[in-house]
């Protein structure tokens, strides 16, 4: 066999392509893959089309070119369609000088067996096998060979790691230390793009949102972005965004010099589609339907049926998750699966041209009914945080059932039982406003006299008195109460008065409130609903509370946790901790009301109650002022500025707490002084939620200062710390060199960067400060500096 290659032929193949030259981001993806390719031989970068698999890996390979004595050879496969041929044009990369008629396998090995090389197979998923079994038998004959293959689906191969190539990250609303918006790869990408064929175009205050919105639309898919920045020869960025619902049609003006199936996006989803069996297709057209993702469960009750049976549906899943067209996604609810936008849209112009799109739309609305009504069941039971947790995940899907009800005439009040059942869902997920929107839009729909009104008016006037309208709240109330006494309807009476307690409370009607609340009590223990019970004592157990009573607040309080410890339930047993934890603060029982609101805030941040954790924010700030704790007491308050934001609004439904906090605050200012209140106030302000949350249960070492923030010595990179470790272990550059697959030059240029960031000069240095680090932490300095990279960089707003 010949496989002497022309020279133009040869360069052509082997080298890397121009683009990596103006590569956007991916500084961690690439760190991670070399940080596999240094552990494994053979590494498949997987994701879906139009990701950047084939620039990630060209980067990868021209940052290690010197760490492969032998060359590193790029073979691109994607015009290939011959898999025996696979061989042959790998060979035709190499610099082989051989007439014979050996094999292209036998060619390749005799040529790999003593080399210290890296081959990067790109676009591998439409000739999987044949890269597959080239790549073992390579892999097996030389012991220095390294192997990385970008495709939309792992070769298979025993040896292989795989790295999924994820999306740009997204516009998120992060900020710049100076309050400007941060700018992300998408976004830079675009701008990028953009300029090349608009000199002068730029990110501006009047186009941001407009960018930022295209970016997300197109899943931060770099190809897709680029796609879309070439339409700004002829559309301003507005136009672009207005147009991306007919996305397949907009971009299509992708380069001639690029494989044909990235010249547009449908003839890069087309290659995926082409690459998926029957049923595969058919699947991915029906989870089309499904919005923000999907469970197992989910997909065999709606997916299932008519040409697939349920029991396929599991094998069907893991195909397409191998393709690259699901995503699969950890949760602690479970595995989840969701589609990219780009790749959903392309499902349901299949789902709508099969004809089959409303009848899936309405199993997908009957599923999603069934979910709320079995979350509705146990408001109180032991799995009521499971099912809380769950809703939220399926949040986008409930929203869409919804609307499928809501659309068709004869469906309303499935509808206004849907919205009424997740009332617990609208409370604990910072959806007050859209759960009472669904509610209003099925009462005006539905306004027949019937249960289902009756419960609906009761839930869409908790959300009422929450959002602090007392006036709207009691019309509601009102009408729910007429119901439940025409029906005999005594649960619905029982959460009615107990509301209109609430609201009597709320307008500082005390002797109203008391009453009500008694009588809601003895209402609740008649029906045996524990739910409606727990809350009604805690709410009884706050107005006394508020009136000087602390007996009868203790027991009503402690009564509340007495139900809820039968019960097993959780979210209403934080409430009823978060109130004795007031009232023993009121009582001077600081170390227990303290202990209280730190396990009530345990579980509030556990479930991502926002009303719940500030509540509990609030509380521990009293306390903490109660004890001369000022320093404490001034950043909690500060946590609060942002928190209550969160909450929609301060003291949201509790409102007649607020002379707490004011007096709190002007106690804390005194004990303080203005200055010092607002720097320690601004500091807590400042703190991300996760570390304002651990610094109020005590957890961990607090968070420093800023100036002890300036003292700190420079955090070393990942890479660095990587490095620093192996100096520690006596390692010389060489050897440095081999261990993390860099050429000995790189090793040398970190050590000189580690020396500079610490003030040493000497090895020696290095390796007595690991040591110290590590001994001092109980952390590598690898560790810490993977826990510098997992920070956020950036001010959440």
């Amino acid at each position: 066999m010949d496989v002497k290659a022309s020279t133009s032929k040869r360069r052509r193949t082997s080298g890397l392509p121009a683009e990596v030259s103006s590569f956007v981001g991916r500084r961690h993806e690439a760190a991670e893959v070399k940080r596999l390719l240094a552990a494994s031989r053979l590494v498949t970068l997987t994701g879906v089309g139009g990701v950047g698999k084939s620039r990630l890996a060209s980067r990868v390979a021209a940052d290690l070119r010197r760490a492969f004595a032998d060359g590193v050879r790029l073979v691109q496969l994607a015009e290939l369609d011959d898999p025996e041929l696979v061989p042959q044009t790998v060979a035709e990369t190499m610099p082989i000088r051989e007439r014979s008629s050996r094999p292209p396998t036998d060619v390749l090995i005799g040529h790999l067996h003593d080399k210290r090389a890296l081959v990067v197979l790109d676009n591998c998923e439409h000739l999987l096998h044949a890269c597959a079994v080239l790549a073992e038998v390579l892999l097996r004959s030389a012991p220095d060979l390294r192997i990385l293959a970008t495709s939309r689906q792992p070769l298979g191969v025993a040896s292989e790691q795989t790295f999924t190539v994820p999306p740009l990250p997204l516009p998120d609303g992060t900020r710049t230390a100076d309050g400007s918006p941060a700018y992300t790869d998408a976004v830079r990408l675009f701008a990028e793009r953009a300029e090349a064929v608009l000199p002068g175009f730029a990110v501006t205050a009047a186009n941001r949102e407009a960018v930022q919105r295209i970016c997300s639309r197109l899943d931060g898919i770099p190809l897709a972005i680029e796609l879309a920045a070439v339409r700004l020869r002829a559309l301003s960025v507005d136009q672009l965004l207005e147009r991306l619902d007919d996305r397949f049609r907009l971009l299509t003006a992708g380069s001639r010099t690029v494989p044909a199936r990235h010249r547009s996006l449908r003839a890069l989803i087309d290659w995926s589609d082409a690459l998926c069996t029957d049923p595969e297709r058919l699947l991915w057209a029906r989870v089309s339907v499904f919005s923000g993702g999907l469970d197992l469960e989910a997909a065999e009750a709606v997916c299932a049926g008519d040409g697939i049976a349920r029991e396929e549906v599991i094998d069907l899943v893991i195909g397409l998750v191998d393709k690259s067209v699901l995503i699969r996604e950890e949760h602690p609810a479970g595995v989840r699966y969701r589609l990219l936008e780009t790749i959903g849209q392309y499902g349901r112009e299949r789902l709508a041209a099969s004809g089959k799109e409303a009848a899936l739309r309405r199993r997908h609305r009957d599923y999603y009914q069934r979910l709320s009504a079995e979350a509705s069941i146990e408001p109180a039971g032991r799995s009521h945080a499971v099912w809380l947790t769950r809703l939220r995940l399926e949040h986008a899907n409930l929203r869409a059932a919804l609307e499928c009800c809501f659309s068709e005439p004869a469906e309303p009040r499935m509808g206004l039982t849907m919205a009424t059942d997740l009332l617990y869902h609208w409370i604990t997920g910072s959806h007050l406003g859209e759960g009472r929107d669904w509610l209003d839009r099925g009462l005006a729909a539905d306004t027949a006299a019937t249960e289902t009104r009756a419960r609906a008016l009761c839930a869409c006037g908790w959300l009422a008195i929450i959002q602090a309208e007392p006036d709207a709240a009691t019309a509601m109330l009102d009408e729910s109460r007429l119901i439940g006494e025409r029906l005999g309807l005594e649960r619905v009476l029982a959460w009615a008065v107990l509301h209109s307690a609430m609201v009597a409370m709320a307008r500082g009607d005390t002797a109203s409130a008391v009453g009500l609340g008694e009588d809601a009590v003895a209402r609740h223990r008649a029906t045996g609903e524990p739910a409606g019970l727990a809350l009604a004592l805690t709410r009884l157990s706050l107005t006394y509370s508020w009136l000087g009573d602390a007996p009868h607040a203790i027991r009503l309080a402690e009564g509340a946790l007495a139900v809820c410890e039968a019960g097993g339930e959780g979210w209403h047993m934080a409430y009823a901790r978060m109130a004795l934890g007031i009232e023993l603060w009121r009582e001077g029982d600081i170390r227990r009301a303290s202990a209280l609101e730190q396990e009530s805030l345990r579980f509030n941040r556990a479930l991502g109650d926002p009303r719940g954790t500030v509540l509990n924010l609030e509380a521990l700030a009293w306390i903490a002022a109660a004890d001369e704790q000022y320093p404490r007491a001034a950043r909690l308050l500060g946590i609060l500025r942002t928190a209550w934001r969160a909450a929609d609004g301060p003291l949201s439904g509790y409102r007649y707490l607020a002379g707490y906090h004011g007096d709190c605050e002007a106690g804390t200012r005194e004990a303080l002084g203005e200055a010092a209140f607002q720097t320690a106030a601004e500091h807590g302000a400042e703190l991300f939620r996760d570390e304002a949350l651990a610094y109020a249960l005590h957890e961990g070492r607090p968070a420093p200062d800023p100036q002890e923030m300036a003292d700190r010595p420079p955090a070393l990179t990942r890479r660095q710390a990587e490095i620093a470790q192996l100096v520690a272990q006596g390692m010389s550059n060489k050897e440095i060199a081999a261990a993390l697959v860099i050429a000995e030059r790189t090793a040398e240029g970190h050590i000189e960067h580690i020396l500079n960031k610490l003030g040493f000069n000497s090895r020696a240095h290095i390796a007595a400060w690991v040591t110290e680090q590590n001994e001092g932490t109980g952390q590598s300095a690898d560790e810490q500096a993977r826990a510098e990279d997992r920070r956020p960089h950036g001010r959440d707003t």
